[in-house]
């Protein structure tokens, strides 16, 4: 008499697509900025950063963006925000410097924050993926802000010399 129903069966929830990083890949762009490329009898080792960095403004941009993907994949990582705002200062003394005609792309060649900040990060790295607080969002936002800032000085430098130059 009795009609046995079968249990509904529910497909688990699908997480939103992340643009997740991985450790490879970090460490490719650490060494496409930093070290990909060796000066013939010299162990002098540079990257994109320098070379990239020659363009007034844009490449500054460019450089900063890249970089701050290594920011972004220590935060998915759950690394303290200690090691995030070092990683952030290594990038600021970087683009800050580099707003230099030619001396900061010369600085870029020996400072190599990209690597020192993969660096960074494989040494933090917990292992274990942290769900991120109210807190912890507002620390990416405000240092992604802070690399908008990193990245809009040296144009607005650029500019301000060009027009100084030209206007007198």
């Amino acid at each position: 008499m009795g009609s046995h129903s079968q249990p509904e069966i529910i497909p688990p929830h699908k997480p939103a697509v992340r643009f997740e990083i991985s450790d490879q890949q970090l460490e490719y762009l650490a060494s496409l900025l930093d070290d990909v490329f060796t000066i013939p009898g010299t162990k002098l080792r540079f990257g994109l950063d320098p070379v990239v960095g020659l363009i007034p403004g844009l490449g500054d941009f460019i450089t900063g963006f890249m970089s701050f993907l290594i920011i972004y994949g220590a935060w998915q990582r759950g690394l303290p925000r200690v090691t995030m705002a070092r990683m952030f200062t290594n990038i600021a003394i970087d683009t800050l410097l580099g707003i230099i005609p030619v001396a900061g792309d010369a600085f870029d060649v020996v400072w190599k924050s990209n690597r020192m900040n993969y660096n960074l990060l494989m040494r933090s790295k917990s292992g274990v993926r942290a769900s991120h607080t109210l807190q912890d969002w507002l620390f990416l936002i405000a240092l992604a802000l802070g690399m908008v800032a990193l990245v809009v000085i040296p144009i607005m430098v650029t500019v301000w010399i060009i027009r100084w130059v030209i206007w007198g």
